[in-house]
């Protein structure tokens, strides 16, 4: 995956690394034409400068006359008569031959040198110098030109990560707004202090997509919701009308057909009641949260399914584990409708999947992280190869009878993401039956609501 940080700071620094090598040619190459320059001015001020004394017997007698220190710069000074003679040459040094009138460079004995010429009245004067002596000058020159550059060279190094992660701060509060949305928000996206020119096409653009995302969704769940209510009207009048027309004896059918078309009118409407709890779970918000009672609602759902559960002689209850006392009302934050309908759903799964005689408990338990609300069954459970979709929406299980629509989990789910809780379904150990539970619900102190001392979360 390419990175735009990773980018930008390769080929700055890399950038940055050869502008600076290039400047440091740059300098040893003026270094060196500077230098060239002043040992060519001081090769042609010696050789005019020389004494007219100077002469073969300098050599021979091993006098060195005081030529002010030009002996450090390896300087070869060679001079020869009129009748081409040499009367003198440097002592230690090679000797090299006559090169001629003015600047003249030859390769000798190894090295490159550099000469000047001169004829004058009586004799030919010659002063060489090696290159290497000039090439050392230019490097002192330039390394004292370059090392302050080179100190530099971290300070601008950490200028330039510096600045690209200050320029690109924003792309990472963009990446975070995003990623700290839940998967199913489609407000538009806010950054937090001023946006860069550069992000606002790419903002503007991405909130256009979520505003379309929104309204296609909104249009979606409206028509759900309206098809479902405009369909459990009719089909409730249908099913009044059919039992009418059986009672007054203008419909003659026998039992097994009119318990197929009442099974079937009942699927029918249990499923336009499922959509519309589905087209409004969808379309909750939060605004919908606030402190309730949760043991209140357990026991006014466990009070509406005991009639249901007594035709099946189903022992149906709600037991409270670890309450802080006798009126602990299990107070949480959440959405008493939505946690209604969650509990509906569990309820009238466990009764419906559960056979005669059975057992279906409603467990309210205190946990580290909240209030956990669990129900327990005694039927035949769900194969663990379909255990993973059982939440998905319409999915029933192979094998599956009554009148279900296959969203019942579904809505749980959706109704416990919204209340930021997890929601698991998975076979009782030990014994036959389904375990369906919701954990993570927040708690609150409602006696501190009762008071009006507002909500207190409870650890």
């Amino acid at each position: 995956m390419n990175s735009i940080r990773r980018w930008l700071l390769r080929w700055l620094i890399c950038g940055l690394a050869l502008a600076c090598l290039m400047a440091g040619l740059g300098i040893f190459r003026t270094a060196q034409l500077e230098a060239g320059e002043l040992f060519d001015y001081e090769l042609r001020t010696v050789a005019l400068s020389l004494p007219g004394n100077v002469g073969a017997a300098d050599v021979a007698e091993g006098r060195s006359h005081d030529l002010h220190g030009i002996a450090d710069d390896r300087l070869v000074i060679d001079i020869w008569d009129k009748s081409g003679r040499l009367v003198y040459h440097s002592p230690r040094e090679p000797a090299l031959p006559r090169f001629g009138d003015g600047f003249r460079s030859s390769e000798r004995e190894g090295y490159r040198w550099r000469a000047f010429g001169v004829t004058q009245p009586d004799r030919f004067v010659q002063v060489a110098q090696p290159y290497f002596v000039r090439d050392d000058l230019a490097i002192t020159l330039a390394l004292r030109i370059i090392w302050p550059l080179a100190l530099l060279i971290p300070v601008i190094v950490v200028i330039v990560l510096v600045v690209v992660a200050r320029g690109l701060a924003p792309v990472r509060s963009l990446s975070r707004a995003l990623s700290a949305r839940h998967s199913e928000s489609l407000e538009p996206v806010a950054i937090s202090g001023p946006m860069p020119v550069e992000l606002r096409p790419l903002v503007d653009a991405l909130n256009g997509l979520l505003a379309r995302l929104n309204d296609a969704s909104e249009a979606q769940r409206t028509f759900v919701a309206d098809a479902a209510h405009e369909l459990r009207t009719p089909l409730t009048a249908l099913k009044l009308q059919i039992q009418g027309a059986i009672g007054d004896g203008s419909l003659k059918v026998d039992s097994a057909t009119l318990a197929r078309i009442d099974g079937r009118l009942n699927r029918l409407i249990h499923l336009a009641q499922q959509l519309l709890s589905m087209a409004r779970e969808d379309a909750a918000r939060e605004a919908a949260i606030a402190p309730m009672s949760l043991r209140a609602l357990c026991e006014t759902r466990v009070s509406d399914f005991s009639l249901l559960a007594e035709t099946k002689s189903i022992d149906l209850g709600l037991e409270l584990e670890q309450p802080h006392g006798d009126l602990d009302a299990f107070g949480i934050l959440g959405d008493s409708h939505a946690l209604a309908v969650l509990v509906n759903n569990l309820l009238d799964n466990a009764i419906r999947h559960t056979p005669r005689g059975g057992r279906v408990d409603v467990t309210l338990r205190r946990e580290a992280d909240g209030i956990a609300l669990t129900v327990l069954d005694t039927g035949p459970g769900i194969p663990a190869s379909e255990l993973e979709r059982v939440c998905d929406r319409f999915y029933r299980c192979v094998g599956t009878q009554g009148q279900g629509s296959g969203l019942g989990l579904a809505i749980a789910l959706r109704v416990a993401e919204r209340h930021h809780a997890t929601f698991g379904a998975k076979n009782r150990n030990g014994t036959s039956g389904l375990e369906v539970s919701v954990r993570g619900l927040r708690a609150v102190d409602m006696k501190a609501q009762e008071t009006g001392l507002g909500a207190v979360a409870m650890r």
